[in-house]
């Protein structure tokens, strides 16, 4: 029998402790191990028992959470997740925790309605799954709902035929666990008039515009948070919001990203599914997929469905993925024409382009 997923819940505020606690073992495959309000707390527990995940708050009493993840990355390495809050001043602080070593970044539960709850319950659950299987780099009974498909935004049409062919080609990238680190590697890669990029990096909202401002600052290329009705152009990358889907469009010649709502697709808000399959509609042989590193099965279907358009599409390899879960699956389905290293895939963009 496999073993549950032990993890340590460590966060100041009783109410957060209680919903998580409530939340994880909701999950028959992961056990919380203890709930503790501070890193000194945390300590002395994992004297006892050293856990597989633990989830971490940011701001707490005597110390704080950055400090006390450094200190973890460089001494003791585990999979930790940052649970934080959805402001624009914290998404600065807490995207740091990603650079020090934290795997994922996960939205603090709060009340809220029951679709709330279970879209809490799936995304926390899964990002635990996510960390515990996690290549770490030191630093120097709720019922749950079907798993929909790209179908629940937009539906699929057998008759339909991506437009016809011109010479202007443009990328879509997903990306999940470990995604964050693996963007920025690629995106530094590109020059300033590199083909239109369009990303799914599965994020909480607000991570996603700090996020891309920081990119935005260290590339060549000019990255910034897609918004409804943008154009895609060469030399600019758009980062899908967190908590909204993304789609690729086209009206004559021009490309252009829609933001829309939805329900989780692939167990996702943004879903790469959602982008793959739009870029094979109205992207067809035009286009150029990647998928990254990432838990899960998020972008293979539609991955398939853009290598059927003739697309080119190429995958992460294993050896250079924090986690090899979407890259798999989307190689598993036939879909990929190209596996290759993280250093390698700006080199193919750029040869497909």
């Amino acid at each position: 029998m496999k073993s549950k997923i032990k993890v340590l819940v460590v966060d100041d505020s009783a109410l957060v402790r209680q919903t998580l606690i409530e939340l994880l073992t909701s999950d028959p495959g992961i056990e919380v191990i203890g709930a503790v309000s501070d890193p000194y707390a945390a300590v002395e527990r994992m004297k006892d028992i050293v856990p597989d995940v633990m989830t971490l708050d940011v701001e707490m009493p005597r110390m704080d959470g950055l400090t006390f993840l450094r200190k973890i990355m460089s001494q003791h390495p585990i999979p930790v997740i940052i649970c934080s809050t959805l402001t624009e001043q914290g998404a600065e602080t807490t995207l740091k925790a990603l650079e020090y070593g934290a795997v994922e970044i996960i939205q603090k539960p709060k009340v809220g309605t029951k679709k709330f709850f279970e879209e809490s319950r799936i995304r926390i659950c899964d990002a635990v799954k996510a960390a515990a299987g996690a290549k770490l780099k030191p630093y120097a009974s709720i019922q749950i709902k079907p798993k929909l498909n790209a179908d629940a935004v937009i539906p699929m049409s057998p008759a339909h035929k991506a437009m016809v062919k011109t010479t202007e080609k443009v990328i879509v990238v997903g990306a999940s666990t470990g995604g964050t680190e693996a963007l920025r590697i690629l995106l530094q890669s590109l020059p300033m008039d590199c083909p239109a990029i369009a990303v799914v990096q599965h994020m909480p909202e607000n991570f996603t515009a700090a996020f891309a401002k920081r990119l935005d600052g260290i590339c060549r290329i000019t990255i910034r948070e897609a918004a409804d009705g943008d154009t895609m152009l060469r030399g600019q990358a758009l980062i899908a919001p967190g908590n909204r889907h993304c789609l690729l469009k086209r009206s004559g010649a021009r490309y252009y990203v829609e933001i829309k709502d939805g329900p989780l697709v692939s167990r996702h808000r943004p879903s790469v599914d959602v982008l793959f399959r739009s870029a094979a509609r109205y992207a067809g042989a035009n286009a150029v997929g990647v998928i990254m590193t990432g838990m899960g099965d998020d972008g293979a279907k539609g991955m398939r469905e853009m290598f059927d358009a003739g697309a080119h599409t190429v995958a992460q390899d294993e050896q250079t993925c924090v986690v090899f879960g979407m890259p798999h699956e989307a190689i598993k389905l036939g879909g990929v024409r190209k596996v290759l290293p993280l250093g390698g895939l700006a080199g193919e963009i750029l040869r497909m382009s």
